[in-house]
Formats: C-alpha cells, sequence, structure tokens
C-alpha cells in the first residue's frame, strides 16, 4: 500500500468521522474542506439514502439478497446492518477493488453474516460470477452502487457497466444509485476538480441527465431520479437543498 497516495474510500471514512484513515487522507480531507466545508454533511447525506433505500428495497420491495460494489470501508449502519434490522434472514455480498478495503473489511466484519470480495467495477462480468458463487441467483438481487460510478471516467462505459452487471442478476433485481451532480456550487466544484488533482483516484460529478441514463431500460421506483435528500425521506426530514447529489431505484 502506498501511505504517501490519498485513497478515497479512506477519505469518506474520515469525512463520515472513522479512524480507518492515514495522514495523507486526513490532509486531502482537510484541503477539500477547507474550499467546500459541507463535504462532511454531504457524506453523512450519501450514508442517509443508503440507509433510506436499503429499508425500502429489504422491507417493500422484499429483496433478500444484496450486492454492494464499490462499497468502501465499513462505517455506521453498513449495508447487511440495515438490512437485517428488517429481514434478519438478509445476506450481502460486498466488493471492493483496494486490497487494502477487502483485507480491513474483512477484519472488522469477522463473525458477521458481510462477506468482503476483491473485484473491480470495471470488470462487471467477473463481479456477477463472484457474486454468483455466494448469493442465490435464481432469487431477485439488489445492486448497490453508492457514491462509486464517479470513479468511472467515460459515462458510456459507466452505463455499460451497470447494463452488465444488471443482465447477470434475475428478473425482480433492483439497482441503487447514489452518485455526485455537478452543481451550481462553485466552492464544491472547485473543491472536486482540487481533488482530482491530488493523486487520489479521480471522481467525476455528471449531469442528473447522465446518471438517469444509468436506469436505461429499468422500472424507476417512485419518485424516480431525484436530490438523494428528496428520496423517500423519512418523517421530518429536511428535503430542502441538497441537490449536490441525485439518487434513484429501478427493478429490472
Amino acid at each position: 500500500m502506498d501511505t504517501s497516495v490519498p485513497q478515497s474510500a479512506r477519505i469518506w471514512n474520515y469525512w463520515l468521522g472513522g479512524t480507518d484513515n492515514l495522514p495523507v487522507d486526513r490532509a486531502a480531507g482537510d484541503e477539500f474542506r477547507a474550499v467546500f466545508p459541507g463535504i462532511d454533511e454531504v457524506a453523512r447525506e450519501s450514508r442517509r439514502y443508503l440507509s433510506r433505500a436499503v429499508r425500502y428495497l429489504a422491507g417493500e420491495a422484499g429483496i433478500r439478497q444484496f450486492l454492494d460494489v464499490g462499497a468502501g470501508l465499513p462505517a455506521v449502519d453498513n449495508t447487511h446492518q440495515i438490512a437485517q434490522r428488517v429481514a434478519p434472514s438478509a445476506r450481502v455480498v460486498y466488493v471492493d477493488k483496494d486490497p487494502y478495503v477487502v483485507e480491513h473489511g474483512r477484519k472488522m466484519l469477522a463473525g458477521s453474516s458481510g462477506i468482503y470480495l476483491e473485484g473491480d467495477l470495471q470488470q462487471p462480468s467477473r463481479i456477477v460470477a463472484l457474486a454468483a458463487e455466494e448469493l442465490d441467483m435464481g432469487s431477485p438481487v439488489a445492486l448497490i452502487l453508492n457514491g462509486v460510478l464517479g470513479h468511472i471516467p467515460s459515462t458510456a462505459e459507466a452505463r455499460d457497466i451497470v447494463a452488465q452487471l444488471m443482465a447477470g442478476l434475475p428478473p425482480g433485481s433492483y439497482v441503487s444509485i447514489n452518485d455526485g451532480v455537478r452543481a451550481d456550487e462553485e466552492a464544491l466544484n472547485k473543491a472536486q476538480d482540487n481533488y482530482n488533482e491530488s493523486g487520489a483516484v479521480p471522481y467525476l460529478m455528471r449531469t442528473p441527465d447522465e446518471i438517469a441514463g444509468f436506469f436505461d431500460g429499468l422500472e424507476l421506483v417512485p419518485p424516480g431520479l431525484v436530490p438523494s435528500r428528496q428520496w423517500h425521506p423519512d418523517p421530518g426530514d429536511d428535503v430542502t437543498g441538497g441537490a449536490s447529489q441525485y439518487s434513484g431505484v429501478a427493478r429490472k
């Protein structure tokens, strides 16, 4: 592991208040925060959306199998914990390309039902094959892509990746996507541009229309693709603002 280069999963962990990060990650996170102080809230809102989406999938949609790709480091309320509060029998497979994340994730989840596998989002057929070894491909699966498609530099490639992953999952499966958009916030856009030049893996913020293309051929769950705060908010949630992330869930 090159400890001189910041890594997105560890930076995200830092913004969420975790301790599984290195000085170089904290430095990169602080530089981002100095330009855009709201990044911690963006990170927290991404996790809140994940919680609402998984609760919907395990509850109303009745899904019992989850494939969380680009999962990053375990944090508070991981996918398996959220799902199993609704459905104790739910099974979750996490996939990440970073060997550090996978090794650390396995240690942190030892004794739980969460499984960490090493796989690259840019090799979707291999991810489907890995998932098939752990999940029942005769029953629907919920694919989770939370804040990861921005790391794919080509929008066309990102669309093809989602299509290939969903093609490998059974009918009745779902996909949940949450990603950053290039918002009308100059500070956020500048901070992201600086981050992309830091040596970490760049993250491309797309337009809502570009993200909507990831759902082509699928049936969007109401209210469709919307700012993250507006997707199935909990009672009392503030649904204003927060347009720097868009989210949606769709069914195959």
